[in-house]
């Protein structure tokens, strides 16, 4: 088995501060939308939104350094979250869990992910929560991240 030494897990430590500290407040939640329909005669739209393909890699756009982020690959019915630093050359497991991708249009859309514990019970850095919430909406994935008593919200668009 691997042991960190002293100085890796100081780097590994300093990674995870620098990612989640000097965050800023989350964004206001948006206005809720009314239903209803206006009486105007507004033209048709000229095609039906479609469902967004949430597959591939996301990469965090609310980091606090630009070689030290979080990067999420979604594929199949599994998102799997890494911590990455030294530009991309260290990765350590955030969460790997359940993904099940949006049937319609509807944003916000919001999935409960159910962690892999076989996966993330030997990765130091891994979140011990049971379940995480994400949410898609304006072509960005928002989740909540804890790291040494700091919580932060953290934001990823599609590569």
């Amino acid at each position: 088995m691997n042991k960190l030494t002293p100085f890796a897990l100081a780097v590994t430590i300093s990674a995870v501060i620098a990612l989640t500290g000097c965050s800023t407040t989350p964004d206001a939640a948006p206005a809720a939308s009314s239903n209803t329909k206006s009486s105007s005669s507004a033209a048709p739209t000229k095609e039906a939104a479609k469902t967004p393909d949430l597959t591939g890699t996301w990469k965090q756009t609310t980091s606090a350094a630009a070689d030290s982020y979080q990067e999420a690959e979604i594929s199949g019915n599994v998102i799997t979250i890494n911590w990455v630093t030294d530009n991309g050359d260290t990765k350590s497991i955030y969460w790997v869990g359940s993904f099940a991708a949006p049937t319609d249009s509807a944003t916000p859309y919001k999935w409960t992910s159910t962690r892999d514990e076989a996966a993330t019970e030997s990765a130091m850095l891994a979140s011990q929560d049971a379940t995480k919430v994400f949410t898609f909406q304006d072509d960005t994935i928002t989740y909540s991240a804890s790291a040494l008593g700091t919580t932060t919200t953290i934001k990823l668009k599609k590569n």
